[in-house]
């Protein structure tokens, strides 16, 4: 017992602080240890298969793949292993890349986070006025739902029956609304047109369509080489995982929807060995200093008015959810489209980022992660 050692008094100040720091680092935060690999293993061992659609799973620490691992199949032509190459559609999880686009352009001078719609797009409806770059970034904007506006000029008609949209169709289909849902900066709406309009500045702003910009200054700086804005006839997918869902007993590919070619609110497919390249980005800001991502890492705080379905009290920054969870800091976003889902949990103090892609849709991706985000925060204080 250190109470009984006897320590000169300069020696046991020594002790004493180095006896803090290690409590303050395994107690305080909570945070186990060890977690076995066979640990993380039986949170997905249901899904270990060799003829369903199933899922890929990345968890880094203190910025070191400690598991990765894929379950199921890419398709149920091929019936090919999920891999650590795999390419999953992100869907939503697209956002913070397309955020980041922005801001590197405010990082360039090109752009300003509080310029107007109608400064950019000066043919925009005067509802645009008051909307901002920054109102776009963090679903303030009062935009119109594209989806909605979609589906209502193809009624009766089944979805694969109706032609894909692309980010400029989305842009054309707002230009023709009077108003938008609210006053931008009133509240919280979570809103696909926002950054599918993000996607046309990229476009306007850089003078280059926004997947090539995508790969220019951020997919090839990081050497995400196998990262793509899926463009149909245009590029082509490498290992590509295609998404599933369940049909009562049966599960049957369902890979493409009318809004699936719309690239800034969801067109990305990555694979784990490329998003833990983003991973590690992130942490040593090798885009952007930690001054310029301190934009994207702050919740917007909206104006009184009604709330929204998801509330009032929402925590989103620019491409980033940041509520935390179990008192643990964290930045994350899901991904949510026709045949996949997806999320990212990054926990800022612990150094911990948990990744699950899956190509079937009856599974929740985010509900996994945390599973085993779990075996690291202990409960004990």
């Amino acid at each position: 017992m250190l109470s009984r050692m006897l320590l000169s008094p300069r020696h046991s100040v020594k002790v004493r602080a180095a006896v803090a720091v290690s409590l303050f680092s395994g107690l305080a935060l909570g945070v186990q240890a060890q977690v076995s690999s066979s640990q993380i293993d039986e949170v997905f061992s249901s899904l270990k298969s060799a003829s369903a659609p199933g899922l890929a799973v990345l968890v880094i620490r203190d910025g070191k793949p400690v598991f990765q691992h894929g379950y199921g199949v890419t398709d149920l032509r091929t019936l090919h292993p999920i891999g650590p190459e795999t390419n999953f559609r992100l869907a939503s999880f697209t956002k913070q890349f397309t955020a980041m686009c922005i801001m590197l352009l405010v990082h360039d001078g090109k752009l300003h986070y509080d310029e107007h719609l109608t400064e950019i797009f000066p043919e925009f409806p005067a509802y645009g006025r008051n909307i901002t770059v920054r109102n776009l970034l963090n679903h303030t904007s009062g935009l119109p739902d594209y989806e909605d506006i979609l589906m209502k000029q193809y009624p009766n008609t089944p979805p694969e029956k109706i032609p894909q949209i692309l980010d400029a169709g989305v842009l054309k289909l707002l230009e023709q609304q009077s108003r938008g849902e609210f006053p931008p900066g009133v509240k919280w709406e979570y809103s696909n047109s926002g950054y599918a309009v993000l996607a046309m500045i990229v476009e306007k702003i850089s003078g280059k369509p926004f997947g090539q910009f995508l790969h220019d200054r951020i997919f090839a700086p990081l050497q995400m080489n196998n990262t793509l804005a899926y463009q149909n006839g245009i590029n082509e997918v490498p290992n590509r995982a295609y998404g599933h869902k369940r049909d009562g007993n049966a599960i049957r590919e369902t890979d493409q929807s009318p809004t699936s070619a719309v690239l800034g609110d969801g067109g990305i497919y990555s694979s784990l060995d490329d998003l833990a390249k983003w991973d590690r980005a992130l942490r040593k800001h090798t885009l952007l200093s930690e001054a310029e991502m301190q934009p994207a890492l702050t919740p917007v705080h909206v104006a009184d008015g009604p709330p929204t379905s998801e509330g009032r009290n929402v925590s989103y920054g620019f491409g980033w959810f940041l509520d935390p969870y179990k008192g643990h800091r964290r930045m994350w976003h899901d991904g949510e489209t026709i045949g996949f889902r997806t999320t990212i949990q990054r926990f800022r103090d612990e150094n911990i980022t948990i990744i699950v892609l899956a190509n079937r849709t009856d599974i929740d991706p985010k509900d996994l992660a945390l599973k085993v985000a779990d075996l690291y925060f202990s409960e004990k204080r």
